[in-house]
């Protein structure tokens, strides 16, 4: 049962209390309109997907092309898009607005971001070095990480080493993450623990790969149809009349 995940953007980490008033920390995670832009079939594309969008963008700095695609889908401008792999008997139809209760409290999920960008930094830092000696004869380098390479056989430095560099910013998946609350009116999600990525960053949520699986999830999954979300909204001729007094008073 491969089910179409969600993409949430980070508000923040707060801390809420369980019934034996225990506080636990969590992650805030909001769905920002998060939609359905696209499919992807097996006999068009060679594989099941849906495309979902999440964050309201501005038209201006959406291309032509873009903009043709969504307004083709019935839906506004998305910041940002991912594809989820779902079965082919998953799929979710255009259009339609996934609802935060797509999970369960008490779920196993993984979360995918970009991880908080650290930029420079040493190998004692960014590989947990132990730094060389604090005396015997080591001046000025002491968190440095010391020999990179070998004698004139190689005589190169092998690709990948660990050495000082550029730290954070990449792409990090961490899994078996609880679900601790479900806001569905407010769209929000409470994450046990922390996620990969700053305030203000896009996280992808899918059912975890490993542990033990949730039996009562909503298949293809909890959302709201295009149709359904055309047909509830007012129509201008139900829209109620102007007060006849009001008028003739101007």
């Amino acid at each position: 049962m491969l089910r179409s995940g969600i993409l949430a953007k980070k508000l923040g980490m707060t801390r809420i209390y369980d019934d034996a008033g225990n506080h636990v920390p969590v992650t805030v995670l909001s769905l920002e309109g998060c939609q359905v832009v696209a499919q992807k079939t097996q006999g068009r594309d060679g594989y099941s997907a849906v495309q979902l969008g999440s964050g309201e963008a501005k038209v201006k700095r959406v291309s032509k092309a873009e903009r043709e695609r969504f307004a083709k889908a019935g839906v506004a401008p998305k910041m940002k898009l991912v594809e989820f792999r779902v079965a082919d008997d998953n799929l979710i139809e255009v259009g339609a607005t996934m609802s935060a209760d797509h999970f369960v409290a008490g779920q196993k999920i993984d979360a995918a971001g970009i991880t908080v960008g650290k930029g420079f930094a040493g190998a004692m830092k960014r590989h947990n070095f132990g730094g060389l000696r604090a005396t015997h004869g080591v001046s000025i380098s002491h968190r440095s990480h010391g020999s990179t390479g070998q004698c004139q056989d190689p005589g190169k430095v092998f690709k990948g080493k660990k050495m000082a560099g550029h730290m954070g910013a990449v792409r990090r998946t961490v899994q078996n993450l609880e679900i601790a609350r479900v806001d569905a009116d407010e769209g929000l999600l409470l994450i046990r623990g922390a996620t990969p990525g700053a305030k203000g960053a896009w996280i992808e949520l899918r059912d975890a790969v490993k542990g033990a699986k949730v039996d009562d999830l909503p298949v293809p999954g909890k959302f709201t149809a295009a149709s359904a979300a055309k047909a509830d909204a007012p129509k201008a001729e139900d829209a109620p009349a102007p007060d006849a007094a009001s008028s003739e008073e101007e």
